[in-house]
């Protein structure tokens, strides 16, 4: 007995490293959420709280345990700003659909504004099998009138030093949906202040106690982000750029940490233009338009019929223990749609 109890963590890490790792999924319904894991260590939350517009992946760590999502507002901590309160976690939608916004919902707005809004709502869990979680949700206006269906397939991997996402929403119309050109979309993700590009432009921040400033200040301590695209655009530059992935440097907690971004050749407008902001929004849009580049002619937008669909997929690759190098990052796009 005593020489397997020996061998078995051996073999045990034999396996993790020969294939796939093992993802499992932890669902409590009662707290609306599912924990995932990769070979044991936590990785990150499907989440579907009641005061949310939209289910989202909140928080991401990296393989090393790293989280990399913003705190505020579901946990604020200390120095960071207190802006944007519906970005939480990773999420997917868009701001201008049948007219309405779903990318800017918020669950505190007053009574009078949410017509203009739109949410997306879980409405089942579909499975939790190897290492895939499958949902599907409703798109639906503030009278709770379904616009269409979004069944998501989330996908699970990692390694030593790595973490990844693919996220493949497949959108159904129920009733006639126009999709127009905004550059609120389409999947975002808010990253800790360790990520922020730096800047000399004040903004309110919580103080140590966790409680908002009293007015805008410059605080640039620990802030280290830097993108960088496909194209070779970095920084700001990479702003409104359409890029088949883009990639963002920081360093927390003393690891140097690439999240990269890949658009998929299969999805609508491919590459998509970055909706890259250096206070900590990093996000794909597929329908960015003249509102990201006047330069842009013609109708960015599509229309589903009635029982049309369209499928968006992407892939984020989370990294530590070194940054991945533009080439590294080339290749990582390759191998996902060669």
């Amino acid at each position: 007995m005593r020489r397997v109890l020996i061998l078995l963590p051996v073999l045990t890490l034999l396996c993790a490293c020969q294939g796939s790792p093992a993802v499992t999924f932890d669902r409590d319904d009662a707290a609306r959420k599912v924990d995932i894991r990769v070979d044991g260590r936590y990785f990150t939350t499907f989440f579907y709280p009641e005061d949310e517009c939209k289910p989202i992946l909140w928080p991401i760590l990296t393989a090393s345990g790293i989280d990399i999502t913003r705190g505020y507002p579901r946990a604020p901590r200390p120095f960071e700003s207190v802006d944007h309160v519906h970005h939480s976690g990773l999420w997917f939608n868009h701001g201008n659909v049948n007219g309405l916004d779903f990318w800017n919902n918020y669950s505190g707005f007053p009574p009078e504004r949410k017509p203009m809004y739109g949410s997306v709502l879980l409405r089942s869990i579909e499975s939790t099998e190897g290492d895939q979680l499958v949902t599907l949700s409703d798109w639906v206006d503030n009278d709770g009138k379904v616009l269409l269906t979004e069944r998501t397939t989330y996908t699970f991997g990692g390694s030593r030093d790595e973490r990844s996402i693919v996220r493949s929403a497949v959108l159904t119309a129920v009733d006639t949906v126009r999709f127009d050109a905004d550059k609120e979309g389409m999947l975002g993700l808010r990253v800790d202040r360790a990520f922020q590009q730096p800047s000399d432009s004040p903004v309110r921040y919580l103080d140590a106690q966790g409680q908002p400033s009293d007015g805008p200040t410059v605080n640039k301590e620990g802030v280290t982000g830097l993108y960088t695209n496909s194209l070779g655009f970095t920084g700001d530059e990479a702003w409104s750029k359409r890029a088949e992935w883009t990639k963002l440097d920081g360093t927390k907690d003393g690891d140097d940490i690439t999240i990269l971004i890949i658009d998929s050749k299969d999805n609508y407008n491919f590459p998509a233009w970055s909706h890259a902001r250096g206070y900590g929004l990093f996000a794909v849009n597929n329908l960015g338009g003249r509102d990201m580049d006047k330069s842009v002619t013609g109708d960015v937008g599509f229309t589903l019929a009635p029982g049309e669909g369209k499928t968006f997929t992407y892939k984020i690759i989370i990294k530590n223990g070194g940054h991945l190098s533009a080439a590294e990052a080339e290749a990582r796009a390759r191998a996902f749609n060669d």
